[in-house]
């Protein structure tokens, strides 16, 4: 009788499932760290927001019908409910806004999908806050890698895929993995079985409501991932090695394998990972930005604006301009953030105040224009004020990018904003504290008091 032959599996996928496997018991560097913090903390915020906004309340609702084993929270509810439907609606509230962040090399929202699925599985397995945090930096790695080893531009435009959707399922399986504590094989099966799950059509662009799109950006991903590593946990066995061979990921979709693995455990994606400043769309963080230098260095308010001008780049001005929903709406957001002088979650999600007539006023008087020789998310803006100047401020990296980040103290400010609305300042404020003390957090279900909306 003969023996079964060894499996063909290739150096790509051999370190790759090596490194997953090992992931727990591995340090990483104090600023990675530092900024795994920032990413978590931030995209609880998002999610703990995102459960008072419409797609938010949906996902909510749908798994609270759904039932499931207690295992895992859904944050900013009372819901408790299995690992992967908590992924699913976590990922939904955490895209429900968009204040989560990007990851512009990948073309992808790594947190939306990433974070949930590692709340889910730290609780579901009773983790302590050091490995969820260990699990998210690979989870953002895992995510970045997957739509840059493809392409997202050819996987976005040519091939009308959600890149999006591909980043946030490697990226949840890749935590969720960790947390499951699989074996190397393992995580070879649950690599396959998360390789198996990798859709979304990029119409996303085409929803107005924003509630496909959080499923597409987050809820469908973090699903799907924990869901390939619990059943792996459970038994599943699958092929050795999806990442090379015949019919395998990359022959589907064509791009380089080796991406997964270049400069792994040396290059931390979530250094590269941006956080926005404002709770609005991308496009709009640097306008932002500008018009709130140009504000704070001439004393400029709605009284003495006789016009605004705002030039982003061509691929991204349709996104924002005149929308009917003031977060993703640039000319809406200028306008409130001149009238009261700043811009909060709950001032920039108001839809009453598109209505008001000092904003509509003051937004007839702005102007986009679609540069075709700006980069993304960057933005001049330029001032005409009452008495005839012309004022200028060009914010080619908006706060919160890589080149430019934000400080502890301004993630801290913008996730209590975030989250006091839902939880209240106390519970809000011990949420914070305990994120930045994850370390010491001997169990993840410890947080879930704090977490209940």
């Amino acid at each position: 009788m003969s023996s079964r032959p060894e499996p063909q599996i290739s150096p790509v996928m051999r370190r790759l499932s090596a490194y997953m496997a090992d992931v727990l018991a591995s340090d990483i560097p104090n600023e990675v760290a530092e900024k795994g913090k920032h990413h978590l903390l931030d995209t609880l915020g998002a999610m703990v927001s995102g459960a008072m906004l419409l797609p938010g309340k949906l996902a909510i609702g749908y798994v609270r019908g759904q039932g499931g084993t207690a295992e895992a929270s859904v944050p900013g509810s009372d819901v408790v409910t299995s690992a992967v439907n908590a992924a699913l609606a976590g990922g939904i509230t955490a895209h429900a806004d968009e204040t989560d962040d990007s990851h512009p090399d990948s073309f992808s929202h790594p947190g939306c999908g990433v974070v949930p699925a590692a709340m889910a599985m730290a609780e579901r397995e009773g983790r302590s806050g050091a490995d969820l945090l260990r699990a998210v930096v690979f989870g953002y790695d895992l995510a970045a890698r997957s739509t840059m080893a493809i392409g997202p531009a050819r996987l976005y435009h040519e091939m009308h895929r959600s890149s999006h959707s591909f980043a946030a399922l490697f990226g949840a399986a890749g935590a969720a993995a960790v947390l499951a504590g699989l074996g190397t094989d393992q995580c070879r099966w649950a690599l396959s079985y998360t390789a198996q799950q990798a859709a979304g059509v990029a119409c996303w662009a085409r929803d107005e409501n924003h509630v496909e799109k959080a499923f597409d950006f987050g809820g469908m991903g973090a699903r799907n991932g924990v869901a390939a590593a619990t059943m792996v946990q459970a038994g599943f066995t699958g092929v050795e090695d999806v990442f090379s061979g015949p019919r395998g990921f990359f022959e589907a979709f064509g791009g380089d394998a080796n991406g997964l693995v270049r400069e792994l455990g040396s290059c931390f994606e979530v250094m590269n990972t941006h956080i926005k400043k404002w709770s609005v769309g991308s496009p709009i963080q640097a306008p932002l930005d500008a018009l709130e230098l140009l504000m704070k260095e001439h004393g400029l308010g709605p009284g003495n604006v006789a016009s605004i001008e705002v030039r982003i780049c061509r691929q991204e001005a349709h996104v924002t301009d005149n929308r009917n929903m003031p977060d993703v709406c640039m000319q809406h957001c200028l306008a409130v953030l001149l009238i009261d002088g700043g811009l909060t979650f709950i001032s920039s999600h108001d839809y009453a105040r598109m209505n008001d007539p000092a904003v509509r006023a003051l937004r007839a008087r702005i102007t986009l224009v679609s540069d075709p020789d700006l980069p993304r998310r960057e933005g001049i803006v330029t001032v005409t004020t009452a008495d005839g100047r012309a004022l200028r401020r060009h914010v080619p990296h908006v706060r919160g990018t890589a080149n430019n980040p934000m400080t502890r103290a301004e993630v801290d400010a913008k996730a209590a904003d975030l989250m006091t609305p839902v939880l209240g300042a106390k519970r809000a404020r011990d949420l914070i504290d305990a994120v930045w003390e994850i370390e010491t957090v001997a169990d993840v279900r410890g947080l879930r008091a704090l977490l209940r909306g």
